[in-house]
């Protein structure tokens, strides 16, 4: 299947979806519209004088932030109700995502593919560095795949994820073609930064990463999901999680983000880290007001990834007049 071909087969799918919920809430209103809507009532209509009522609420003003110092090598701090940048540095440079890849991986499978369906553990996902503790021919639903691979940064639960949805874009290599569509997907949300080569971003080579990509355009794909599918966040914000299999075994993970509890209101993070990239970080907060604020820090180290978002969390809150 070539680029344009897969590009066409992702677009069917979606819309095949959002036709079936169009379908659904048709019926819903069939079977629900008499209890809904009352017989033989007459409509009446109401003038509202808009300047007597406060559509939105002021919100607070935050300064953007000049003196911070850390060691991440790219910073971006994104107001998301205010669409304003309170920090950046080199936002807008390419660099190694590592497992912060699996939030691309989790969304397209998400959009894409219902998380009910099942997939099968393979020897090449066992391959992935991973210490799941699955064992081959092993079922799980794509939704304890991706809540896997999301907590605890499961390596062989995002392969799994990819070929599985992968399987449905054609007869190709199935993680390939899942791979094209991250690539693709990217392009859709306007993140040009963006380059996946594996559904993990788990380093190839001494010298070529999984994948690449600036702080800002991984703000920016973290803004997409919080707005449009917050509850694939949702498993990040907890500290640890126990997983099952059709059959019944389970897998207890751990919430790979240590500085969770000192993160006030986390709406979602994802960390990431391997030789090339150093020390990387994503996360969302609400800073007051329904006011999320997007931090992320590439090319930081293990420990200071941590440090460098609590300092910049602390300097933004500080800044909330």
């Amino acid at each position: 299947m070539n680029r344009d071909e897969l590009k066409a087969r992702l677009r069917d799918r979606k819309i095949v979806i959002i036709a079936q919920l169009g379908v659904l809430a048709f019926i819903l209103v069939g079977l629900l519209g008499s209890s809904i809507i009352p017989e033989k009532q007459t409509a009446t209509k109401t003038v509202v004088n808009l300047e007597d009522v406060s559509v939105t609420k002021e919100l607070p003003e935050i300064t953007p932030i000049n003196n911070v110092s850390v060691r991440a090598e790219a910073v971006y701090i994104w107001d998301v109700r205010a669409g304003q940048v309170l920090y950046e540095k080199n936002a807008e440079k390419s660099l190694p995502l590592a497992s912060i890849t699996k939030l691309m991986t989790t969304l397209l499978a998400y959009e894409l593919i219902n998380e009910d369906t099942e997939a099968s553990i393979t020897a090449q996902a066992l391959r992935q560095d991973g210490e799941t503790g699955f064992v081959e021919g092993e079922r799980l639903s794509l939704k304890n795949l991706t809540h896997l691979a999301l907590l605890s940064s499961s390596n062989d639960a995002a392969f799994a994820l990819a070929a599985a949805v992968g399987n449905s874009l054609g007869d190709k290599d199935p993680a390939s073609q899942f791979i094209s569509g991250m690539n693709i997907r990217a392009e859709e949300l306007g993140l040009d930064s963006l380059e996946f080569k594996n559904p993990t971003g788990l380093d190839i080579s001494l010298t070529e990463p999984g994948a690449t990509g600036s702080a800002k355009d991984v703000s920016l794909l973290v803004e997409y999901i919080l707005n449009n599918y917050p509850e694939l966040l949702e498993p990040t914000q907890d500290s640890a999680a126990r997983v099952y299999s059709n059959s019944g075994e389970y897998h207890d993970a751990e919430n790979t983000n240590q500085a969770l509890y000192a993160i006030p209101n986390l709406l979602g993070s994802k960390t990431g880290y391997t030789d090339l990239a150093g020390g990387n970080l994503t996360i969302a907060y609400d800073a007051g007001f329904d006011r999320p604020i997007i931090i992320t820090v590439l090319g930081s180290t293990y420990s200071e990834r941590f440090t460098d978002v609590l300092t910049l969390m602390r300097a933004v809150n500080e800044t909330i007049k």
